[in-house]
């Protein structure tokens, strides 16, 4: 397994345990983060803060982790994600702890053992129908 690959995998490892700590060391200080249909944000701090907005909003567990390289460097995930959605998210429809199934991906960009850049992507409409909206 590249060292691109197991990067990954520790990623969704502590994602999944819920472990911030150990899921922000995997970050370089200058992480440049895409947010699915949103905005990018740039550095580990701003990844804290989009951690813990999440964890105030859903909880998540990422299954069928398929992990795949290029180039090395370069690596992307497919993956299904099975959530709770636990509190509303500011413009989207009112949390009532309404589950849901998606098809996701992420790209990746890995720097000297961590992750640089990471590009989320899922289906919002999807989403949206799946929790009432």
């Amino acid at each position: 397994m590249s060292e691109t690959a197991r990067v990954i995998e520790a990623y969704y490892r502590a994602f999944n345990a819920g472990d911030k700590a150990a899921f922000l060391a995997l970050l370089t200080e200058d992480v440049v983060h895409d947010i699915n249909q949103g905005e990018r944000q740039v550095g580990r701090e701003a990844f804290g803060r989009f951690v813990d907005h999440m964890t105030r909003c859903y909880r998540e567990r990422l299954e069928n982790l398929v992990i795949l390289t290029g180039p090395p460097g370069s690596g992307a995930a497919e993956f299904t994600v099975h959530g709770s959605y636990i509190g509303t998210d500011e413009g989207l429809p009112e949390a009532k702890g309404q589950t849901y199934v998606l098809p996701a991906g992420a790209f990746f960009e890995v720097r000297d053992g961590k992750v640089a850049r990471i590009t989320n992507y899922y289906s919002l409409p999807d989403w949206i129908r799946q929790v009432g909206g």
